[in-house]
């Protein structure tokens, strides 16, 4: 098996981040500040230990032929320790140890020079002593290592004591301040797995964002709003497939289990033929719409078409229906060469419930006429019959409602989808539809974007 040391969690990364990053920043700081304060330690026994052997150098005098040299204060240790030496010979030496005592000797040697002697924890200088500009004697004087190493190592340990600390303290902050920014995420996540697919309507950031979690937030909420657009309109399209889809289906099923039950005539078995194809062609229409329908508000279906062309196609595709009432479906002549922005089948689709619609309520006539302005195309479709009623003008765009033209009047139900549909799906293609309430006829008006 094999053990990943990644942390898995973004907060446990950033916190090793940040604590690697610190710890080695403090690491390089405790280092650096230690070899600074050993540089200037040594700095500072070597100038003792100089200036000292100076002093005592400068003491030396010459009396009746010798040299003598005045009796220095005893402060104790290695700070009052000195070698006098007169040509080569060792005059006055204090009471140390046989190596330093050695090393004293060689340094005489080389006036001037600073001394390392380790095993002795100590440091020597050699200076000579002049009388009348003539090197009379040599002195060495000694200094004590001890008191600077110890304050060497207080300081190593209270610089590696107090970087400990500052990271102790910087991994609690840090985690505490990584708890408090990524609280949000974790809470959007836990809400996110509890949802369903029935919470359409839940978000995560309901006021506006104010900083980057928030933004996040407000992005997911519109991916979220495209998502429950999406499942909206496929729940809808499953409810108008089935909904639209029974009625024509049992229609055909029962003309079958009729026309199986028991022997026909020829014309018999010819008119439940005839009305199976009929309910086919309306299950044909009905699938071909819904289809358009939720490819529109996909915004999968874009394009251009010729107004013209596609007023001709819809009174063609409806004239045998309004023929069999006695109606005309009559169409203006298209002015401008202007195009809509539209699929042409999109905008047949649009038209033709309205064109139907038309032809049911009409006594005589119905009139297509397209016309642009103000960079979009309007399609009028007019009839003679009783209009639709001021209160009405919104209401009959619902589902399953007729409007009061309908009193009394023996209405086939078409296609089965209607008014609602028709504005639906032309609001699908950034226009919509209207209808103009007037006296003498029903007029509806649809807009749709020029190409």
């Amino acid at each position: 098996m094999i053990f990943s040391l990644r942390p898995r969690s973004v907060r446990a990364r950033l916190l090793l981040t940040v604590v690697g990053s610190v710890g080695g920043a403090l690491v390089l700081m405790t280092v650096g500040f230690n070899l600074l304060l050993w540089q200037d330690l040594s700095a500072d026994a070597s100038a003792l230990v100089r200036s000292r052997a100076a002093a005592e150098a400068d003491a030396v005098v010459v009396e009746h032929g010798r040299i003598v040299r005045p009796q220095a204060p005893d402060i104790g240790g290695m700070e009052s320790e000195s070698w006098l030496i007169v040509a080569g010979r060792v005059v006055e030496r204090p009471i140390v140890s046989a190596a330093l005592d050695r090393a004293a000797s060689e340094a005489a040697a080389t006036p001037g020079v600073i001394v390392e002697v380790p095993s002795q924890k100590a440091r020597l200088c050699a200076v000579p002593a002049v009388e009348d500009g003539k090197r009379v004697a040599v002195v060495v004087a000694g200094v004590s290592m001890e008191p600077f190493e110890a304050t060497r190592r207080i300081a190593l340990i209270g610089s590696v004591a107090l970087a400990a600390a500052v990271l102790v303290v910087v991994t609690l902050v840090t985690r505490w301040v990584l708890a408090a920014a990524l609280r949000p995420v974790a809470e959007m996540t836990v809400a996110a797995d509890a949802w369903s697919t029935k919470d359409l309507d839940r978000r995560f950031a309901p006021g506006d964002p104010h900083d980057e979690l928030g933004q996040l937030a407000a992005t997911l909420d519109r991916l979220l709003d495209r998502i429950a657009g999406s499942l909206r309109r496929e729940q809808r399209f499953s409810a108008e497939l089935s909904h639209e889809l029974r009625t024509p289906l049992a229609k055909i099923r029962t003309e079958a289990e009729l026309a199986l039950r028991r022997e026909r005539e020829p014309s018999a078995y010819r008119e439940a033929l005839g009305t199976i194809a009929r309910n086919a062609e309306v299950l044909t229409r009905t699938v071909d719409i819904l289809v358009a329908a939720s490819r529109q508000e996909s915004g999968l279906a874009r394009g251009s078409a010729d107004p013209a062309a596609v007023l001709e196609e819809v009174a063609e595709a409806c004239a045998e229906a309004a023929e069999a009432r006695g109606v005309r479906i009559m169409v203006n002549p298209y002015p401008t060469g202007v195009r809509i922005g539209v699929d042409g089948d999109v905008a047949a689709r649009i038209l033709q419930p309205l064109v139907e619609n038309a032809s049911r309520y009409a006594v005589r006539d119905v009139v297509l006429t397209a016309a642009a302005a103000r960079g979009r195309v309007a399609f009028v479709v007019e009839d003679d019959g009783p209009g639709v009623a001021a209160a009405e003008r919104e209401s009959i765009f619902e589902a399953g409602v007729r409007g009061s033209g309908a009193a009394g009047r023996t209405v086939s139900a078409g296609a089965g989808l209607g008014l609602a549909l028709a504005r639906r799906l032309a609001r699908a293609a950034a226009g919509d539809v209207e209808a103009d309430a007037r006296d003498g006829g029903g007029r509806f008006i649809v807009r749709l974007p020029a190409g």
